[in-house]
């Protein structure tokens, strides 16, 4: 009779053993799962995640402001004038938490909205003079941890993973998924 193969303890699971285990224990249970897309999507939630805190804690919060509320700052400093749904495509979230988020950036004085030319009904968002320098003073200290991040990795090893995620993002399930937001 053989012996089960040594897993660790609960307690004892750092991330990386947790995905072994997550998927060891899930394919016992359902054999016609496939575990390097489980891995895959485990990998890529758990980068992007650590990420967006990384990023958040480090350079947003301490200005007041959230990644979410960073984007749309973000699209609207490069897009501007730009209507709040335009945003919302760009930045890859719902017109309503744009709309939410915009609330609160206006509040804050980083944000104008105006009366389009074309039609009288629809609004054009700008930043405001201290919007822009409040973002200018950001981003430069966003892209400090972005170039912390990228630093794991060679050049070429960045060109590689932009490459295959810009292919991930065109694939079937990323255009139908964009499609639904």
């Amino acid at each position: 009779m053989g012996m089960a193969a040594a897993q660790p303890d609960d307690g004892e699971l750092d991330y990386w053993s947790f995905v072994d285990v997550a998927i060891a224990r899930t394919l016992a249970a359902q054999p016609e799962v496939d575990p390097a897309a489980m891995r895959l999507v485990l990998s890529l939630h758990r980068a992007s995640t650590s990420l967006a805190y990384d990023l958040e804690s480090a350079v947003h919060r301490p200005r007041g402001w959230s990644w979410p509320g960073f984007r749309v700052l973000f699209v609207i400093r490069l897009t501007a004038p730009v209507e709040a749904r335009r945003v919302a495509q760009l930045s890859g979230m719902s017109r309503a938490a744009v709309s939410a988020l915009l609330k609160t950036l206006e509040r804050d004085g980083l944000v104008s909205r105006t009366p389009a030319a074309y039609d009288r009904r629809a609004a054009e968002l700008t930043l405001t003079p201290a919007g822009e320098e409040a973002f200018s003073s950001a981003f430069v200290a966003h892209n400090e941890r972005e170039r912390t991040w990228a630093s794991a990795l060679d050049d070429d090893e960045v060109s590689t993973l932009t490459a295959l995620l810009e292919k991930l993002m065109a694939g079937d399930a990323a255009q139908r998924a964009n499609r639904r937001s």
